[in-house]
């Protein structure tokens, strides 16, 4: 008898908790945005109320989430007894890319992810072929830019990349940095600061422990 009724229990248990809205959602906790509107975060979230929340598909919710382009990615978890949270990374701004009258804001990985009218303030410009996270300028360019110091980053107003071991930076103030490839970019960035006292017009700092001032 006793055993009957520990299968009985158990079976409402799992009755009550899978299968009806007695601990199902009726919250949605949004949280870590910014750029992204939690509107948006909400709509490509798409949890139903009431969806009991051992049920729900957290994978599926954060993926569709992290589909949204403003999104890097979204982490979803139930904090019982009836709320969702989802805590979303949002992309942060490298550099702009130009396309017409507008720019596009562009990650670390090259992904391109919102427009706007004006370029923010201290974000340079890109200009490559291809624009994309799977170009091999693109990414040069990219792992040039982060390699710079906050203060060094703010003086470059573009970065061109013909190809991957071709990028050139063009500085606020006229003067050209020949940048070469990626690679060695941390030495290329330290040699370039003290390059940038001295007087001269281009500073080629290709390799960087013979850097030339013309």
């Amino acid at each position: 008898m006793a055993v009957a009724l520990v299968v009985v229990l158990v079976g409402v248990a799992v009755w009550v908790v899978g299968f009806t809205s007695a601990l199902g959602v009726r919250t949605v906790v949004v949280r870590g945005t910014d750029a992204v509107s939690q509107d948006a975060v909400l709509a490509a979230a798409a949890v139903t109320t009431g969806t009991p929340l051992i049920r729900l598909d957290t994978a599926a919710i954060s993926r569709r989430v992290g589909r949204i382009p403003g999104v890097q990615h979204a982490r979803v978890s139930r904090s019982w007894p009836h709320t969702v949270r989802i805590d979303v990374v949002e992309r942060s701004p490298l550099a702009v890319l130009p396309r017409g009258p507008a720019f596009w804001l562009v990650d670390a990985d090259g992904v391109l992810f919102q427009q706007v009218p004006v370029p923010p303030d201290g974000l340079p410009r890109v200009v490559v072929a291809h624009p994309g996270p799977a170009d091999p300028a693109m990414r040069a360019a990219l792992v040039v830019i982060g390699s710079l110091a906050p203060t060094l980053r703010r003086m470059v107003q573009v970065v061109e990349a013909p190809t991957p071991d071709s990028v050139t930076l063009g500085l606020r103030d006229g003067r050209t940095v020949v940048w070469g490839g990626p690679g060695e970019s941390a030495a290329k960035a330290r040699a370039l600061g003290p390059l940038l006292t001295r007087p001269g017009s281009t500073y080629d700092v290709s390799t960087p422990t013979v850097a030339v001032i013309r």
